[in-house]
């Protein structure tokens, strides 16, 4: 069958063939069911006929039909939609450009900012001063860590914060944990056999040397523990060549600036006692030696002249001969490493003096009084408290040869520190390359910042409520490099803040006097946290506190190489 006319294609969608006549009727009545019918197209206009093909010219009148308006509004207005659809998806790929745009406007303000609130932050509270940290919860308090934004002088020149985002962080979990307790683990040993360790050098095996060999004098240098463990290695020298040691001597150090001597800070008497097993000791020189120009005749010894780490031999070889002909050698400085009697005399026989002693029981409580009475086990007390030995004073900031945020302001700081009170590493730093403070830091060679020994602390589960007594003096920065320490650890005291001002007074200008104290305060301590293990005061302290602790005196020795890579 074939198709006649319009009208037959109007009706062919019903299945019926309808006249002429009633075309219009068929356009309003099909034209409602459009909406319902958007599958038809031309394609199934052209294969509609279950018996027939079109012709060409009926082709030609659909062609024509298709763009009559007079149709628009019948069964073929199906036929249009295409048409009306290609229209679309042509405006549809710059509407996708538009939103793609806009979602890049958009995520570019957001990281602008982002970046411009994280610069706020680490300029350490930039014009304010402070650094504002809100926490979560709603009942915790908000903390500030102030900088001070004028130049303080020397040791106090205001730094930056580092490791702003990492102290906001943990500022914020020390928050949240406040109210939980403590880690067991924190205050207790953590190699179980330490507890069964004894002190055993107070066993003596050997007969008492009767110094017949001459006499050995000692100028120990530096501060008070390379002071003390000059005087260790001097009487391990003596009793090694069977001489009488003459009570050591202090040098003066342009960088303590302290001129006290052995008697000021330890108790001689006790000392000369304790050793008489040992050794025999004399205060001064016999009148018939005390004229001789030592440096003249040979028996002035310097740490140059002495080999690092010599051994005995070294001593039966080289001094002992000089002892024999001029009877007596003086060592300026000895640094060599001794073991049995330097453990036997640096915890036995350096005693505090007695001016010293009588501050105790402020510094340290019960502790002191039970140390006294000779008593092993230790007296309850009321709280615990971390000793922390902050070794981040500008000698050692110095002699480091890191970075620590100061800039180029901080760089020609220390670099004319070095030049004054470490001129040899000056001359060497022109011949030698050394590495850069980036590979120092990557390889644990730096003192950890007050800002890296917080994040230490509060990893390792310290709170705000831990009592904490901070261990010695003119920190680097001054203040406001302390700010991150005393602001996350609000318990923290110092030795300046437990004693009256007429109690310390006394020791005010012996920086070896106040180290005396800080010792006194670090040997008691529930838990003791070094930053720096190479440090010789933590290591008298450790050492003491395996030799006596029974194995319920733990030490914190941070592991700086993977510190370094954590932060």
């Amino acid at each position: 069958m074939s198709l006649s006319g319009p009208s037959d294609v109007a009706t062919l969608g019903r299945g019926n063939i309808s006249s002429e006549n009633d075309d219009d009727y068929q356009g309003k009545d099909l034209g409602s069911r459009v909406s319902g019918r958007n599958s038809i197209s031309s394609t199934r206009v052209s294969s509609s006929s279950p018996r027939g093909s079109c012709t060409s010219s009926t082709l030609s009148q659909l062609s024509i039909l298709s763009l009559s308006p007079a149709v628009s509004n019948g069964y073929l207005s199906g036929m249009v939609f295409e048409p009306k659809k290609t229209r679309k998806s042509k405006r549809k790929p710059w509407s996708r450009k538009r939103m793609v745009v806009g979602l890049a406007v958009l995520l570019g303000f957001l990281f602008l900012m982002n970046s411009w609130m994280l610069s706020r932050i680490q300029e350490a509270g930039g014009a304010r001063g402070y650094i504002k940290v809100k926490f979560l919860k709603a009942n915790s308090s908000t903390v500030f860590i102030r900088e001070e934004l004028q130049k303080l002088g020397r040791w106090r020149r205001p730094q930056k914060t580092r490791y702003a985002r990492l102290l906001a962080k943990a500022a914020h979990a020390m928050a949240e944990g406040e109210s939980k307790p403590e880690p067991k683990d924190l205050w207790v040993e953590p190699y179980i056999s330490a507890s069964s360790w004894t002190p055993c050098a107070n066993a003596r095996d050997w007969e008492p040397s009767e110094g017949k060999s001459g006499y050995i004098m000692v100028t120990a240098n530096g501060g008070i523990n390379q002071q003390r463990v000059a005087v260790c290695n001097a009487v391990a020298v003596a009793r090694l060549l069977n001489a009488t040691l003459v009570l050591p001597k202090f040098m003066y150090s342009s960088v303590w600036r302290d001129a006290s001597q052995f008697g000021d800070i330890f108790q001689e008497d006790h000392f000369i006692n304790y050793l008489k097993p040992d050794i025999p000791i004399v205060k001064e020189l016999p009148k018939e030696l005390q004229s001789l120009d030592l440096e003249a005749i040979g028996s002035m010894v310097s740490d140059v002249d002495v080999v690092k780490e010599a051994k005995p031999s070294f001593y039966l070889k080289y001094i002992l001969p000089i002892l024999h002909l001029n009877r007596v050698v003086h060592f300026v400085g000895l640094g060599t490493d001794w073991h049995l009697i330097r453990y036997h005399l640096s915890y036995r026989g350096c005693q505090n003096d007695t001016g010293l002693g009588h501050l105790d029981n402020y510094l340290v409580g019960p502790f002191a009084q039970s140390q006294k009475k000779g008593q092993k086990v230790r007296a309850t007390k009321t709280s615990r408290y971390l000793a922390l030995h902050l070794r981040f004073e500008i000698d050692m900031v110095a002699h480091s040869l890191c970075e620590f945020g100061g800039g180029e302001e901080e760089m020609r700081e220390l670099e004319a520190y070095r030049k004054v009170h470490f001129p040899a590493l000056v001359e060497l730093k022109k011949t030698k390359k050394f590495p850069s403070p980036a590979v120092l830091r990557s390889e644990g060679l730096c003192p950890l910042t007050p800002e890296e020994t917080v994040l230490m602390l509060a990893a390792l589960g310290f709170n705000r409520r831990t009592h904490i007594y901070l261990a010695g003096a003119h920190i680097y920065g001054g203040n406001s490099r302390l700010a991150s320490l005393t602001t996350l650890f609000p318990n923290m005291v110092t030795k300046e803040s437990l004693l009256s001002s007429a109690e310390i007074e006394p020791f005010a200008n012996f920086s070896s006097q106040l180290a005396a104290l800080d010792f006194i305060v670090c040997t008691a301590a529930d838990a003791f946290a070094m930053t720096d293990s190479g440090s010789q005061f933590s290591s008298l302290i450790a050492g003491y506190r395996i030799y006596y602790g029974g194995g319920k005196m733990p030490t914190i020795r941070p592991n700086k190489r993977r510190l370094a890579d954590i932060f």
